[in-house]
């Protein structure tokens, strides 16, 4: 099924089940009025959510009205936890090089998480307000899934019975910032601002045989400006699949219902498949040309994230969102 979150002036927005070819919605607050409370009790209400689902795309829920992305918040405004792992070794290895520093071993066989801000979520329409483009402004595609309850010392085949729902994100970074804040021994901050999270998250079935190992096997698409960026395949080079993910973050404590991990960057060794994120072009640049030539966000730029199905058809919605110079305070 599919689920989204509408603006209804409330903090945590209002839950909806949305369609299949996500042209009709339908609200279910006699069911649970946010999709953090569905989290909460997802045993019991799932399969009342599925019904309705099948309702709707069946044609015969009477209560249907039409569904509008640009109504949408992040389908968590807010989470409990938000884990952002890095999945594609290969895109920590240039970006690393991007800023001088060594890959260690064992990179390649423990991933890496850390814990991001997750109590203020961009909506996918809305804009990403920067105060300073000198900050060094990125868009990083990447997949999320949402956990149930996980507990402490997880196995990986555990783990993945315990993937919900799966969404996009765009995990903004300020990549100017980050060399600095690192160097402090103390992780990211300052440098990982608010994220925004595409319209719908969609259950594991939704995706048929693209959901298998673990991996979304389906190309991820951003848009900069109008043009295609990358597409590479979120399947491919996924050197930590979800299941790892998950039972990394969870060896030393359980994770909560909504807990969100995401997968890091979306990377292909293939670099015809393009890239999901500026600072990896820049670095390519640099090793085929000696210096990079492709900028860093600036304001009015316009970045598109999307995944097709099998069919060609939006699976999550897009998150489409303008970089906009923040407001004096």
């Amino acid at each position: 099924m599919k689920l989204a979150t509408l603006r209804n002036g409330r903090r945590d927005g209002e839950l909806v089940v949305v369609s299949r070819d996500l042209t009709r919605a339908c609200r279910v607050g006699h069911l649970a009025s946010t999709l953090q409370a569905a989290l909460d009790e997802w045993a019991s209400l799932a399969p009342r959510l599925a019904q309705v689902y099948r309702d709707l795309c069946d044609g015969v829920q009477a209560e249907a009205f039409p569904f509008d992305e640009a109504a949408c918040l992040s389908p968590l405004p807010r989470a409990y936890q938000w884990a952002d792992g890095s999945a594609y070794v290969n895109h920590v290895e240039l970006v690393r090089k991007a800023r001088g520093a060594e890959m260690p071993e064992h990179f390649w066989h423990e991933p890496l998480i850390y814990q991001g801000g997750s109590d203020s979520f961009i909506a996918p329409r809305d804009p990403i307000r920067m105060a300073d483009e000198g900050w060094g402004i990125d868009f990083e595609s990447e997949v999320a899934v949402i956990t149930d309850d996980v507990p402490m010392g997880v196995s990986e085949a555990a783990a993945l019975d315990h993937i919900k729902l799966l969404m996009l994100v765009n995990d903004v970074s300020l990549r100017n910032l980050i060399p600095g804040e690192l160097a402090k021994g103390f992780g990211f901050f300052q440098s990982k601002p608010s994220s925004a999270f595409s319209p719908l998250a969609v259950t594991p079935d939704e995706l048929g045989d693209a959901w298998q190992g673990g991996k979304v096997h389906l190309k991820l698409e951003t848009w900069l400006n109008g043009a295609l960026f990358g597409a590479p395949d979120a399947g491919c080079d996924m050197t930590f699949n979800f299941p790892t993910l998950i039972a990394h973050a969870a060896r030393t404590r359980p994770l909560g219902a909504g807990t969100i991990i995401g997968s890091g960057t979306v990377s292909n060794y293939d670099r015809s498949a393009g890239s999901s994120c500026l600072a990896e072009r820049r670095m390519l640049e640099i090793m085929d040309c000696g210096a990079a030539s492709t900028p860093f966000l600036r304001f009015g730029d316009r970045v598109t994230i999307m995944m097709r199905d099998r069919a060609g058809q939006p699976l999550f919605g897009r998150i489409e969102q303008e970089v906009m110079a923040c407001p004096p305070r």
